[in-house]
């Protein structure tokens, strides 16, 4: 009887279980096909045993699409197949992007069975929630959460939220609210401060600030596990307030080196993980975080990232490493420790493999996921042993400070992870992404979490770009597979690097950049990118009633940007050659070609809601709850996309990107205060010296904090609708560029 029982329970569990998969991805499919509550209908989840991998199956039947998976997550990523290589349409990461389908559903002719080729696949980076992510609400994360599920994210880099816990725990241990408020950076900078980069850096955050994100935070971590993710929650990592030295005078709390150029009053404190107080924030921490957040029992924890640790001996590294483990599993005995490899790239002179190994083998390797974080620029796993056995995520890094910029060697990405299928050893676990902001080539993501999958579709690289010019434009066309062909095989052939932006972007002077962070180099031919730009400007739309265009208009904005992005650093050296050669009527053309120039990319980009400034600064203000909250947010979100701290110069333009108002108002004053320096020397009959450089720097200085402190200029936080300004602009220039040497 207890047998039977206990037979009933289990079949009964079995259907209930079934029954929540099924109706979380039922429900994934309504919110995706908002727009079509006629098509959602007709598709319908189905969940499949387990088998090891993760799989799913596409059918139809009945006058339905049936998508089967052995969980929701798996369903999800039949869905985004079916909707993709099927439907040719694509979901943006964005939510007001919107989604063009067909009247009818496409039925699927052939059964079909997918598997995953690796169990992990992980997103986000800490800075993607200081580029992109920080004033997002509900909306835009739950659109989000889906977008990820579409594509088989299961390990998610979870950090909102964190400060509120933070400062429970820091006034439980004796310091005051102020204290532990003005101890936080603003809001967009609270990644580093959360890295152990900067304290203080436009503190004060307000208790609403903290309120909605825990409010928040509980969404998205309950929504991610739905959808059979396993969120990745911080945990402490040594980072304390410098107050707590009073209270804890004997704890062993080093003043850390400013950061980044900020003044020494913005640095880290840090606390010595062998000291005993260590472990007592540790787990006032984690039972504060697991009280409010749960746990899935995977902790993010970055040690040193871009600071030299107390000693680089192997056995301090090896000593502090067991400690910090050790700090974990006393409190969650099934801790696992996920962290960053940025490090070993980053200062990989000092990371040397012994030091590497002794860090990262002093604890259970089966307690370990390490993050391959840059592995299109080098592959650390290759010159570490596979990471001496300890498992680690293969990611694709592909943007820093969300710069707009086209950048990306889709085949070298596909190249090196199946080279790392063949040789990279029993510890390679999964293939991720760790993209520091959304940028303006969302298609590169796609493909490494397809990568991820045993698609047909990713193998060959012409074929996966003759599908995508299907999807971004809603069908087939013979010339957009021509110019993705062309953008792929011969434009998308960089890797992404600090600083990445066209010579607009950049603080005008004459020689090489005076600041540290500015990039123009491309990898391509103006030719190959002005022909593929053409092919798609001259694709006819007439008669396509099934799709709004909203992909296809991005791409051309995205791509008439670029090349006139790319032309501006040709005019500005035939502008610097003038003024050598004393050739003040050439001086002054190409002075007017620029800002022109410069116009005219404000208005293109300004069609488009991704590329407005409007948007970014009016999602800040929604967060304050009176004046002074959205102001002190406007300026916080105005600061990081452009000189991201005060007086100092080395992360200036970091988060550089052409969008509507910045490049008008900031970037084009820039040029306009430049133009007026050089005409007044000129003029005057003097060089532009050193002194008359100053002169000029100073004012651009001034003009720059004044920018985001005073919230200079206001902007529109929705696109001009002009659905062919890509076109004429296009054909205004082309002729020019192709003819100026």
């Amino acid at each position: 009887m207890k047998k039977i029982l206990s037979l009933a329970f289990g079949l009964l569990l079995a259907v209930a279980v079934s029954a929540d998969e099924v109706s979380t991805f039922q429900g994934l499919v309504k919110r995706v096909l908002r727009d079509y509550p006629h098509l959602s209908t007709q598709i319908t989840g189905k969940l499949l045993p387990q088998k090891g991998a993760d799989y799913f199956t596409l059918s139809s039947g009945d006058g339905k699409v049936v998508v089967g998976g052995n969980s929701a997550n798996s369903m999800a990523v039949g869905f985004n197949y079916y909707l993709k290589y099927y439907c040719n349409t694509t979901v943006s990461w964005f939510v007001d992007d919107g989604l063009g389908m067909p009247d009818v559903l496409p039925e699927v002719p052939q059964p079909v069975t997918i598997k995953a080729r690796v169990k992990d696949r992980f997103f986000l980076n800490y800075c993607t929630f200081g580029y992109t992510m920080p004033w997002w609400s509900w909306r835009d994360w739950e659109h989000f959460i889906d977008w990820m599920a579409l594509q088989g994210v299961n390990l998610p880099l979870a950090i909102t939220g964190q400060e509120s816990i933070w400062h429970k725990v820091w006034m439980k241990l004796g310091l005051k609210d102020e204290e532990v408020r003005h101890y936080f950076t603003g809001p967009a900078h609270l990644p580093w401060h959360r890295m152990l980069n900067i304290d203080y850096w436009q503190g004060d955050l307000p208790m609403s600030w903290l309120n909605d994100q825990e409010a928040l935070q509980k969404q998205i971590v309950a929504r991610e596990r739905e959808l059979n993710m396993k969120p990745v929650l911080p945990a402490f990592a040594g980072h304390v307030p410098q107050e707590l030295k009073k209270i804890y005078p004997n704890a062993k709390i080093t003043k850390l080196e400013p950061w980044a150029g900020y003044e020494s009053k913005y640095a880290c404190s840090f606390l010595d993980p062998m000291d005993p107080l260590f472990v007592t924030v540790q787990k006032e921490f984690l039972d504060q975080e697991r009280a409010l957040y749960g746990t899935d029992h995977i902790y993010g924890i970055d040690l040193f990232n871009e600071l030299e640790p107390p000693s680089y001996e192997p056995a301090y590294l090896r000593r502090v490493a067991k400690q910090v483990y050790g700090t974990l599993q006393k409190v969650d005995p099934k801790a696992v420790w996920l962290q960053m490899t940025w490090l070993f790239f980053n200062e990989r002179d000092d990371w040397t493999n012994d030091r590497v190994k002794a860090y990262i083998t002093a604890y259970p390797k089966d307690r370990s996921i390490l993050l391959d974080y840059y592995c299109e620029a080098e592959e650390v796993w290759r010159r570490t042993d596979k990471y001496y056995g300890v498992p680690y995520i293969w990611c694709y890094l592909g943007n820093f400070g969300g710069n707009t910029m086209l950048k990306g060697n889709i085949k070298r990405v596909n190249e090196r992870i199946e080279n790392t299928f063949k040789e990279g050893g029993k510890g390679f676990r999964g293939i991720g992404s760790t993209l520091e902001g959304f940028d303006c080539n969302p298609y590169m993501y796609e493909y490494v979490f397809e990568k991820a999958w045993d698609f047909d579709t990713h193998k060959n690289i012409d074929a996966w770009a003759e599908h995508l010019a299907d999807e971004r434009l809603g069908h087939v066309n013979d010339s957009a597979r021509k110019a993705w062909k062309i953008l792929l095989n011969k434009v998308y052939t960089g890797n992404a690097g600090p600083g990445n932006c066209p010579q607009i972007n950049i603080r005008p002077t004459f020689g090489n950049p005076k600041t540290y962070y500015a990039s123009p180099w491309i990898s391509y031919k103006k030719e190959d990118l002005i022909q593929a730009t053409e092919l798609l400007l001259n694709v006819p739309l007439m008669g396509e009633k099934r799709k709004p265009i909203i992909t296809h208009h991005y791409d051309m904005v995205n791509l008439v940007r670029q090349v006139l992005s790319d032309y501006s650093q040709t005019v500005f050296k035939a502008y610097e050659k003038a003024y050598m050669d004393k050739d003040y009527k050439t001086m002054k053309r190409r002075e007017k070609q620029m800002m022109e120039l410069i116009d005219d990319v404000d208005r293109l980009v300004g069609t488009e809601q991704f590329f407005l400034v409007g948007k970014w600064i009016a999602d800040a203000r929604k967060k304050g709850v009176n004046d002074e909250e959205k102001t002190y947010y406007e300026r916080n979100a105005r600061n990081l996309i452009t000189t991201w701290g005060e007086k100092h110069a080395l992360l200036n333009d970091y988060a550089s990107r052409t969008l509507n108002g910045l490049t008008s108002d900031f970037y084009g004053q820039r040029y306009r205060l430049f133009f007026a320096a050089v005409d007044k020397a000129f003029l005057a009959g003097r060089d532009f010296d050193e002194d008359a450089f100053h002169e000029y720097e100073m004012a651009v200085t001034r003009f720059e904090e004044r920018w985001w402190k005073d919230c200079l200029g206001d902007y529109p936080a929705e696109p001009r609708n002009d659905m062919w300004v890509a076109k004429r602009l296009f054909y205004k220039y082309k002729n020019t560029i192709m003819n100026d040497k």
